[in-house]
Formats: C-alpha cells, sequence, structure tokens
C-alpha cells in the first residue's frame, strides 16, 4: 500500500520524501514498528510519542507522521499534520479499506448505562437473526471471540481493526460505547455512525488527564450527534439541548415524559426468587409490556433505548420483549443465582456517584438488610475513598470496607481513609483487609430477605497489588466459598 492511499482523507504537508512511499503497516507503538511501517507519532498525555522516533527509525519505519518538524535522513519521508490522533483515525480507516461502511453502526454515549445499553442491544439483535458485534468497557465480541478491554473505547486502529475483523467474519451490525474521553482524543474521528445513543449525563471523569471541567466533558458527549444518521436520546435529561447543540442528526427521544417519543409507564419493581427486576409498559412509537431482569429505574430507560435502537432494525416486539428478559451484563449488578435465601450480587460501582445510584436503587427494593462490601483503588484521589465511605455508611444497613486494587499503595492505608468517610455518617460497618474473607463473612452472616453487594470490581478478574495483576474473579471467590461452607446453599 502507497502512503499517499493512507493519506487520502488526511490534511497534511509533505516535509520530505515521496507519499509514493511503499507501507507494510501502520503504526502508533514504536514497539512494534517493523521495516516498511509508517509511524504516527502522537502526542499522549505522559508520553509523546515524539521521542521514540530514533527508534522507530532503527526498527525500519519508511515514513513519519509527525505534529512536528523533526531532524531526520532526507531519505525519510515525514509528514506533518496538525492533529496526528486525527490522522490516525483517518489512516487507520484507509488501511483497513473502511470497514465501519460495511456495518450498521450504533454508538452509546453518556455518563452510566453505555455497557448495560449496548449488550441489550445486541441481545436483541443478535435474537432477530442479525449478526453483531461489541466494543465495549468489558470486553470486544467478534462472533464467537471475546477478547477483554483495556479501553471503553480503544485506539483509533484498534476500532477499525475491529471492525474489519467483523465485517471479514460475516457480521452485519456492531454496537459500541463511545467515552467522552474517545470523543476528546478523536479517537472515532471520521465514522459516520447509523445511530448515536445518548443515556444520561452527571459530572464524572472531570480532573488531571480527563476533563478539565463540566462544561468540556458535556461538549465531548455531544460531539456524537454530529457524526451519525439518527440520534436516539434521553428526553428527560436536563442537558438535552446542550448535547444536541450543533447536531447533524434527525433525533427521537425515549424517557418518561409525555414528550419522548418511546415512553415508559406503570413501572413496577419485582423480586422473584432472588432475582430483581423491573416491568413497564412501552408507549408511544410503539405499544408493549417489558420485563427485565436487571433492577430499578435506569433499566427501564436501557431497555428504551434499546427497543428503540433495534426497531430501525425492523425487530419485531415479541422479539424485543423476549430478548430483555433474558439479558444478562457482567459485573452489572449480576446476581449469583445458587444463592436462593438472599441477594448476593456483583457490581462495578467504584466512585461515590455510581455507589450512591446502585444502593439508592437496592434500597427500593426493601430488603431485610442491605450490605455493602467494597474498597478503593491505590494511587488514585482521596476523595474517592471518604465520599464512598459517607455514600456506603449513610445507605447501607452494613458497609464491610476491604481491598480493591491497592496498586502501589498499603491496603490498609487505603482502608483507613475510607473508615473515615464511614465513621462520619455513623453507619455500622467491619473492616476485613482481604477480600475473599470479607466476602465469607457477609455470606456466612447473611440473614434470608438480605441483599449483598459485591461492589467494585464487576468484570474485573484480577486484583492489581504493587503494580502486579494477580487474578481474582468474584465469582470464583463465591464458589470457593460455598465449596467450603456447603451449608451456605440449605
Amino acid at each position: 500500500m502507497k502512503l499517499k492511499h493512507l493519506l487520502e482523507k488526511t490534511d497534511f504537508t509533505l516535509l520530505s520524501g515521496s507519499l509514493e512511499t511503499e507501507i507494510s503497516t501502520l503504526e502508533y507503538d514504536s514497539r512494534k514498528v517493523q521495516k516498511g511501517s509508517v509511524f504516527v507519532c502522537i502526542s499522549g498525555t505522559e508520553k509523546d510519542a515524539h521521542a521514540f522516533i530514533p527508534e522507530a527509525l532503527k526498527k525500519g519505519a519508511s515514513a513519519l507522521v509527525v505534529e512536528r518538524e523533526e531532524k531526520v535522513s532526507a531519505d525519510i519521508t515525514v509528514v506533518r499534520v496538525d492533529d496526528s490522533r486525527r490522522a490516525l483515525a483517518c489512516m487507520s480507516a484507509a488501511y483497513f479499506g473502511y470497514p465501519a461502511r460495511k456495518l450498521k453502526t450504533i454508538a452509546i454515549t453518556g455518563t452510566k448505562g453505555k455497557t448495560t445499553t449496548a449488550y441489550m442491544i445486541r441481545e436483541i439483535l443478535e435474537a432477530a437473526g442479525i449478526r453483531t458485534g461489541l466494543i465495549g468497557t468489558i470486553e470486544t465480541i467478534i462472533g464467537d471471540e471475546r477478547i477483554p478491554s483495556e479501553n471503553t473505547t480503544p485506539e483509533s486502529w484498534l476500532i477499525h481493526e475491529s471492525f474489519a475483523r467483523m465485517a471479514d467474519a460475516g457480521l452485519e451490525a456492531v454496537v459500541m460505547e463511545a467515552s467522552s474521553q474517545a470523543l476528546k482524543l478523536q479517537r472515532l474521528y471520521g465514522i459516520v455512525f447509523d445511530i448515536g445513543v445518548f443515556t444520561n449525563l452527571q459530572p464524572d471523569h472531570i480532573g488531571p488527564n480527563e476533563h478539565q471541567d463540566f462544561a468540556e466533558y458535556l461538549y465531548c458527549k455531544s460531539l456524537l450527534f454530529r457524526q451519525c444518521r439518527l440520534g436516539i436520546l434521553n428526553g428527560d435529561s436536563r442537558y438535552l439541548e446542550e448535547i444536541l447543540a450543533g447536531h447533524t442528526c434527525e433525533t427521537e427521544t425515549f424517557g418518561c415524559g409525555e414528550a419522548c417519543g418511546w415512553k415508559a409507564s406503570g413501572e413496577e419493581l419485582f423480586r422473584e426468587d432472588g432475582a430483581l427486576g423491573v416491568r413497564f409498559q412501552i408507549q408511544g412509537k410503539q405499544s408493549f409490556e417489558v420485563k427485565v431482569h436487571v433492577p430499578g429505574k435506569f433499566s427501564v430507560y436501557n431497555s428504551l433505548a434499546a427497543a428503540a435502537v433495534c426497531s430501525h432494525f425492523g425487530v419485531g416486539q415479541t422479539v424485543i420483549q423476549k430478548a430483555l428478559r433474558g439479558v444478562r451484563v457482567k459485573g452489572r449488578i449480576e446476581r449469583i443465582p445458587e444463592i436462593r435465601s438472599y441477594t448476593l450480587l456483583i457490581d462495578y460501582a467504584h466512585n461515590a456517584m455510581s455507589l450512591e445510584s446502585l444502593l439508592t436503587t437496592l434500597r427500593a427494593y426493601r430488603p431485610k438488610r442491605l450490605i455493602c462490601l467494597f474498597g478503593c483503588g491505590g494511587n488514585r484521589a482521596k476523595a474517592r475513598r471518604y465520599e464512598m465511605g459517607e455514600v456506603s455508611s449513610r445507605l447501607a444497613d452494613l458497609t464491610v470496607v476491604t481491598s480493591d486494587n491497592p496498586r502501589n499503595e498499603e491496603p490498609e492505608a487505603i482502608i483507613d481513609d475510607i473508615l473515615s468517610g464511614v465513621r462520619k455518617a455513623g453507619g455500622a460497618y467491619v473492616s476485613i483487609p482481604d477480600r475473599k474473607e470479607a466476602i465469607a463473612y457477609c455470606m456466612l452472616h447473611a440473614q434470608e430477605g438480605d441483599l449483598i453487594v459485591l461492589a467494585g470490581k464487576g468484570h474485573e478478574d484480577y486484583q492489581e497489588i504493587g503494580g502486579v495483576r494477580h487474578p481474582m474473579d468474584e465469582r470464583k471467590l463465591v464458589a470457593e466459598i460455598i465449596r467450603e461452607n456447603p451449608g451456605l446453599l440449605l
């Protein structure tokens, strides 16, 4: 492939060399450069790839894409661009043959609900016989292959590679999570999505290396609706007008308000054999009942969004109803089904906002006791520890403080910070640093009708200690505890 073909959708200035240069691979990681590669130099928040140009040239790179002039041999082709991330996105699309054009593409943005909504959409489309890939926080799904994720939305090269593999595998559609960071960092640049979805918005991801303030966070979310053909948005959001500022797409809304095109009414919480869920009636563009085994009102919104999206694929209401009843998402209010006398859940809530939303949702089911187990990650803002401690102490009947990912901090020091918040709110608590022992304590002391939530780890299957990831899956820990204490299932 010639360099000029990779640059056909990119604005650039040729500083040296020739656009006829033959390219073997497109790389943005100097460690993967090989003879004939074009190396795109991205200026990151922690590292600047321009510093790795000598390494890339030593490995045989034949072309460079840079944001500033670099002193290199005259026989090296050098192209300057204003934004190397944007250039990488355009070049990646060209490199893989514009695979997004071969799929029906759906992108979901919002503070909460992206993951669950994505799985709901995929479940419905697959049930309708429409083979659908997924890219999200938990994993990338391509047919039967599941690839664990490192970011909610991966780098543009990986996105287009996944799209290409999906198209080659005969998939017809893809649903993906579009994080505010990905929109800010141009990872989705150049893709025109068939459908964009907005779930909700609350202040989040504001701080160093993320967003400077809420205004920037909101703006980045809004960018999705300048690069999709149809926007399906939460009509009840107080930020709807701002999200739609500058939009170029047609729009539909979902929610509980009278003006919403897809409207939910008659919500009813239910608890059956330890399972928590909600049933409601869809009105407006279509009319039918939905029953979802995922608790809380936010499940109503996620289900509405999924139903609205899938209606544009011609999926009938019977298929939607059946698929939504069967949706289960790993680490998102995930129930351990072996337990019957009480309810044991695993959830990813790992900050004060998500924990408060989770516990408020679960409290609405009126458990005999609401027990919350959690820890906090090391090498992160200490304020999160105090805030989560206060939230759990205020909303749960018992808080069990344990270890999460201590990273390079001492677990006991992190726990002490959490307990400062717990004591402030005055709720009952115990502190058990070992996570398995903490879970066992909850299970061995559970009473009929209790609701226990293991918060913070969710889909993660490791614990990071001293910079090393050790295998630790809460589902396996629960299974071990049950094997060691068979009376727990009686």
